[in-house]
């Protein structure tokens, strides 16, 4: 079995959205409305979670080890990280109801540079891909590059569910790279958005729009998948396609002071210009959108 959501940037349904959160005087004057996810009392995921990646296409050694550092950057506990951390970021999720702590930590990789199922994924394909590694207490995630077309790409920009082993449950995400395809709808705020302001990209902070859009993505779908594993934890919407989960309900918002086709406030490093909002192992710095909280019932951002 598997469930999917679209994640593609700024649709004019989430714009709708982001402005009623950052402008109360849209809607009910003097009235900020709250989001609230419902909590559907199903599983999540907690404990240690191996994160097992499935790179599908010719990912250089520099681009998987953004997304390796990334992973291996949400449980850092290092006290030599500057802060905001990537892994302040992720403890958000240990407000969520019956979760507790989650901690991902770096499985196993396979690599598929022969593009052995051709450069044309079906949605079927990526199931067959995410049962490659059917390893209990991990989640499998497939990582295609910007040459592979996935069916329904760009409308959303990943994918999360799940596979069936038996009795057991195996979660999965599907993220693509998409520098080439549609940068404007996946790898925002490094490309100019489609709706909203005219304002100048950000520049990427490890120098790779594709892989910097994909790490947003990613940080998306991955807090979904704690979440709201099996289609029974927390979101609002459909039970089968979400509207909004963990990060989904603040698409676009990256700082303080965001609103549509504005990612907010967030970091420049003044030497290269490239923009961040956490800190992360190896020196490294990254953009993550911000997460739903349930203490207080907002976005939080770090920044």
């Amino acid at each position: 079995m598997s469930s999917s959501y679209n994640i593609a940037t700024l649709c004019s349904i989430l714009l709708v959205v982001l402005l009623l959160q950052v402008n109360p005087s849209v809607g009910d004057p003097g009235k900020e409305p709250t989001l609230v996810l419902n909590y559907h009392n199903g599983e999540l995921l907690k404990g240690h979670l191996a994160v097992n990646l499935l790179w599908y296409g010719t990912f250089t050694p520099n681009q998987r080890s953004i997304i390796v550092d990334f992973i291996n950057s949400l449980a850092s506990t290092k006290e030599t990280i500057i802060p905001p951390s990537a892994a302040t970021w992720w403890k958000t999720t240990e407000n969520y109801k019956e979760l507790g702590s989650s901690t991902p930590v770096e499985g196993k990789q396979i690599l598929l540079q022969d593009y052995s199922l051709g450069k044309n994924l079906t949605n079927t394909n990526l199931l067959a891909l995410a049962s490659k590694l059917n390893d209990v207490a991990s989640i499998n995630i497939i990582l295609t590059d910007k040459d592979v077309s996935v069916e329904g790409f760009c409308s959303r920009c990943g994918t999360h569910g799940f596979t069936q082993l038996g009795k057991n449950r195996i979660p999965y995400i599907w993220v693509g790279n998409s520098e080439t395809q549609c940068p404007s709808q996946c790898a925002y705020p490094f490309q100019k958005p489609i709706y909203g302001p005219p304002t100048a990209p950000l520049v990427a902070p490890n120098g790779d729009v594709g892989i910097d859009g994909m790490v947003i993505n990613l940080a998306t779908l991955l807090a979904g998948a704690v979440t709201n594993p099996f289609n029974d934890g927390y979101y609002q919407g459909p039970t089968k396609a979400p509207l909004y989960e963990a990060v989904s309900a603040c698409t676009g918002i990256f700082g303080s002071g965001a609103y549509p086709g504005y990612p907010g406030r967030v970091l420049t490093d003044k030497t290269t210009g490239a923009s961040y909002n956490v800190h992360g192992v190896h020196g490294r710095r990254y953009l993550l959108p911000a997460m739903w909280d349930p203490k207080s019932l907002a976005c939080k951002t770090l920044v």
